[in-house]
C-alpha cells in the first residue's frame, strides 16, 4: 500500500535566485562572436586601405606617364630650347660625382655643346654645409668645357618638385629640356608641365650598369609618383621659394 506524503513531507527546493546569473551556453558564445564581429571590421578596414593604396598608386602612376607622353626625346632628337635642367642625386664624400649624377650631367654636357642648349641650371640638395650637390655639379661641367657663366646653381631643389616649381617662380624658367635617369624622366617632365614650363626631357639608360642600384631606384620610383600627386594635388610651396634670381637670364643673355 502507497503511503501518502504528508503535508510536512520536503518538498524540492526552488532555485537560488543567483542562478539565472551564472553563465549558460547561449552566454558563452557571447565573447566568441564579439571577436568574429571585430575580425570582420578589421579585415574590412585592411582590405579598403589597400584599395585605397593600389588606386593611388595606379592613378598616380597614369597621371605621370599621361603628362609626359610624347615629350620624352632621345638626345638627338630632343628639340632646342633655351636652358638644360639637370636634377641633382648623390655626391661622394670627396666631392665627385655619383655614377647616376654624372651620367646626367654628361647629357647636359652633349645639349650645350651640339647648340641645344644655351644654359644649364643644376638643382640639387645643399641642406647642410658638409654637402653641396649644386657645386659638385657645377664645377664637374666647367672643368669639361661648359663656361662658368652659362653654369647656374639652384641650391635648393631637394626634390623634384621643389627644382621645377623653383625653375619656374624663382629662376624665371618658361622653357626647358629637363635631365634625369630614365625610370625618373616621366615624373620630371610631369612635374615640370605641371608647375607651368613648356618641358622635354631627356633620359638616362647608361646607370643601368649599376645593376642593383637601378633596380632598388625603379621600385622607389612607383611610390615616388604618389607624392608627386599629392604635392601636385596639395600645391604646396617648395622648402624655400625665396626672392627672384637673375642667374638663368644673365646666362642667357651673355
Amino acid at each position: 500500500m502507497m503511503r501518502r506524503m504528508t503535508s510536512d513531507q520536503e518538498q524540492p527546493e526552488s532555485a537560488p535566485e543567483d542562478a539565472a546569473a551564472e553563465p549558460g551556453p547561449a552566454d558563452a558564445r557571447t565573447p566568441a562572436r564579439g571577436r568574429r564581429r571585430w575580425w570582420r571590421v578589421t579585415r574590412r578596414v585592411v582590405l579598403l586601405s589597400v584599395l585605397a593604396a593600389l588606386l593611388a598608386l595606379v592613378g598616380s602612376i597614369g597621371w605621370v606617364r599621361w603628362q609626359a607622353s610624347g615629350h620624352v626625346y632621345a638626345i638627338d632628337d630632343v628639340p632646342e630650347a633655351p636652358v638644360a635642367l639637370v636634377l641633382g642625386a648623390q655626391v661622394h664624400d670627396n666631392g665627385s660625382p655619383s655614377g647616376f649624377l654624372e651620367a646626367r650631367l654628361d647629357i647636359a654636357r652633349r645639349l650645350y655643346e651640339t647648340g641645344k642648349v644655351r644654359a644649364v641650371l643644376v638643382s640639387g640638395d645643399h641642406g647642410r654645409w658638409t654637402y653641396d650637390e649644386p657645386d659638385a655639379m657645377r664645377q664637374w661641367l666647367i672643368e669639361r668645357g661648359v663656361p662658368d657663366r652659362k653654369v647656374v646653381a639652384d641650391h635648393a631643389g631637394f626634390d623634384t618638385y621643389d627644382s621645377c616649381q623653383r625653375a619656374v617662380r624663382v629662376f624665371g624658367v618658361r622653357q626647358l629640356i629637363v635631365i634625369t635617369q630614365s625610370y625618373h624622366i616621366d615624373r620630371a617632365v610631369a612635374l615640370c608641365r605641371d608647375a607651368g614650363i613648356e618641358a622635354t626631357g631627356v633620359g638616362d639608360d647608361t646607370a643601368r650598369r649599376f645593376g642593383t642600384f637601378w633596380t632598388k631606384a625603379v621600385v622607389r620610383e612607383q611610390g615616388a609618383c604618389v607624392k608627386a600627386m599629392l604635392d601636385v594635388v596639395t600645391g604646396r610651396d617648395p622648402v624655400f621659394l625665396g626672392r627672384h634670381e637673375t642667374g638663368v637670364e644673365d646666362a642667357l643673355r651673355d
